[in-house]
């Protein structure tokens, strides 16, 4: 039976489209209105993980219980928490039996204003004698491609599989409701569990491995699926995928291709490199694997601090990317932060501009921040740029906020300046004050403003982690891991309750709305 939702919200058609083009004065908080909220009733829908506009609708890929997989990871079995935040199985066996970990598509309507559950993730044997499992506990990516036998347009998703299932898949849906596994799991019968970066460009599909099946078993490095090699096909129903680039670039370093972008001239290629990340394009003319020139190396001279592309868009002519360090800012497992994102700017002529971020000389040239913001919007716990788009003439970033796990940590091992920086201001002053999200916007991509830098007045939407551009307005979907229950200290002791401000929410943006 399918699950609806509906939302009652006065939002329509904004008049710059009803009516013909006009004056487009930017979103500010006023202009949103929440149409999803509680994981779509449901906390452990974690993340608004992908999110696409199909046929006049919103697709919304979930994934769930993201802080429970983390938990399990070895550089957070030693995380310094009083108590782990959310209320977690011990094990990922356990995680599997006491947790539905299906993953879920769901699909709104504007004009109704109605969600529906268009798909949820079917149960699978899974590997090792580990009995009935979720075929797959996140979609990751979405895109709308045409391949060469697709009769029309397809809505593609990328699945994320658990550990304990055979491998990710690629798939398909012609009407939004009916969604077919494509490929083999794994995509190349290799242990591939998920890819971020569905990608269209000169009539093909591109994609790069993210994370592999062992990350989450192990407790590896989930962004590195030793796979950092671009593939394309025309047709992926066939399956028949083959290499666009060479293995890293011909960089060890690269251990993997995490953002991929297209405008009209050429696909664009971020990579996840503990030296910093590098960018790549090439015009994908010619015999595969294409030639790839290199536009950026060493974290456009930060180094580690910028570990990987979190993010690309097209605005005004030039190509906005945003950088990050894995675990929302602060890799554990290599050692690498907490540091704030950076925001740099590709221009035509192959050079590249600081828009926010920490200045520096590179090569002799000295950067300075166009925008006059350090590094995270002048915010530390701004680990991610982690979307950007742009909209009737602005373009967006959201960012994602870690400082709402302050509430669960204990600082007394940190650096002393840290110490010292709680000592004056304590942690549940920050968190009524500054935790959530950021969203900002900027009508030439140098001077910002925030649209929120609370998460929609909401700690724990910690990212903003989907923007959709659409004639109805901006979606913006976050990442929202507090659900269903949270730690909460009462005096000394700590329990877990329900949270109803858990699981990821969706909001809408318009300027004007028909009278």
């Amino acid at each position: 039976m399918t699950q609806t939702i509906n939302t009652n919200l006065a939002v329509q058609i904004p008049t710059e489209h009803a009516h013909g083009f006009r004056p487009n004065p930017g979103l500010s908080i006023r202009n949103f209105n929440r149409i999803a909220q509680g994981g779509f009733g449901d906390g452990h829908n974690s993340y608004a993980h992908s999110m696409a506009w199909y046929e006049g609708k919103l697709y919304v890929g979930t994934t769930r219980s993201n802080l429970c997989m983390l938990r399990l990871q070895s550089a957070y079995r030693n995380a310094p928490f009083y108590k782990w935040p959310i209320e977690c199985p011990e094990t990922l066996e356990e995680l599997d039996k006491k947790i539905d970990r299906r993953a879920q598509i769901w699909r709104y309507d504007p004009i109704v204003q109605r969600w529906e559950l268009a798909f949820r993730s079917p149960l699978i044997s899974g590997i090792s004698g580990t009995g009935m499992v979720a075929r797959e506990m996140g979609y990751r990516s979405m895109s709308v491609f045409q391949g060469a036998s697709d009769p029309k347009p397809a809505l593609y998703v990328a699945g994320w599989a658990p550990g304990t299932a055979p491998g990710g898949h690629i798939l398909r849906s012609y009407d939004g409701q009916t969604f077919e596994a494509l490929t083999r799991p794994g995509i190349f019968e290799q242990p591939i569990s998920a890819t971020r970066s569905l990608t269209s460009f000169r009539d093909r599909m591109f994609f790069s491995p993210t994370a592999r099946r062992v990350a989450e078993r192990t407790g590896g490095q989930a962004n590195n699926a030793g796979v950092p090699t671009v593939f394309e096909s025309r047709d992926p129903a066939a399956q028949n995928w083959i290499e666009a680039s060479e293995p890293g670039f011909g960089d060890p370093g690269n251990l993997g291709i995490f953002t991929l972008f297209a405008d009209d001239e050429r696909l664009y290629a971020g990579t996840f490199n503990l030296s910093g990340f590098q960018i790549w394009a090439s015009d994908c003319i010619g015999q595969a694997p294409y030639k790839w020139e290199k536009l950026v190396d060493k974290g456009a001279g930060r180094g580690p601090l910028n570990q990987g592309v979190a993010s690309m868009a097209s605005f005004n002519g030039s190509i906005y990317v945003g950088s990050g360090i894995q675990g929302g800012g602060n890799d554990r497992l290599n050692k690498v932060g907490p540091a704030g994102a950076e925001l740099i700017r590709l221009n035509p002529d192959a050079n590249w501009d600081l828009v926010m971020g920490e200045r520096r000389v590179v090569d002799g040239k000295r950067y300075e921040p166009l925008s006059g913001f350090q590094a995270g919007f002048g915010n530390l716990f701004n680990g991610y740029v982690w979307t950007l788009t742009s909209h009737n003439g602005w373009l967006y970033a959201g960012t994602f906020d870690w400082s709402v796990t302050l509430r669960w940590t204990d600082g007394s091992e940190a650096p002393p300046k840290v110490v010292q920086f709680f000592d004056h201001l304590k942690p549940e002053f920050m968190i009524a004050h500054a935790s959530g999200a950021d969203l900002w916007r900027s009508q030439d991509g140098e001077n910002w403003m925030p649209v929120t830098r609370q998460g929609f007045d909401n700690p724990y939407n910690a990212g903003i982690r989907n923007l959709v551009s659409t004639p109805y307005g901006l979606f913006v979907g976050t990442a929202n891991f507090f659900g269903p229950r949270v730690a909460v200290r009462r005096d000394s002791e700590w329990s877990y309750e329900d949270n109803p401000r858990g699981g990821l929410e969706v909001w809408l943006g318009a300027n004007e709305v028909a009278a």
